[in-house]
């Protein structure tokens, strides 16, 4: 069985972000959730906030112990982009690119095979 959850428009870069993701796959959720506490990163905070909300929804909605569960995939997706201006030499403007992502991690009960 999986379990989905979703944090949209987060206020970090998704090539950031995608760091935090690929050390998550994989983990025991209970392991992962502690590993996510100890990081200093902001994508780890807000990944640390999905992955609670995925063990919430596991527990119950569908009445699974938190112990079994295991990161089927975790993703950081680029959401949208606020493009803002910054003045420059000789009356031009540069863009400036702030970054959204969409995170998303399901979890599974079922153990690897193999």
């Amino acid at each position: 069985m999986e379990i989905h959850a979703v944090t949209k428009y987060a206020r970090v870069s998704p090539q950031k972000a995608s760091d935090v993701a690929h050390l998550l796959r994989g983990k025991s959720a209970v392991r992962a959730l502690t590993e996510l506490e100890l990081m200093r990163k902001k994508s780890a905070a807000l990944f640390a906030q999905t992955l609670r909300s995925a063990i919430a929804n596991a527990e119950n909605n569908l009445d699974l112990k938190r112990e079994n569960l295991v990161i089927k995939t975790a993703t950081a997706c680029p959401g949208p982009m606020f493009r803002r201006f910054r003045a420059k030499a000789r009356g031009m403007a540069g863009r400036i690119r702030k970054r959204t992502s969409h995170f998303t991690i399901v979890l599974t009960d079922e153990k690897k095979q193999g």
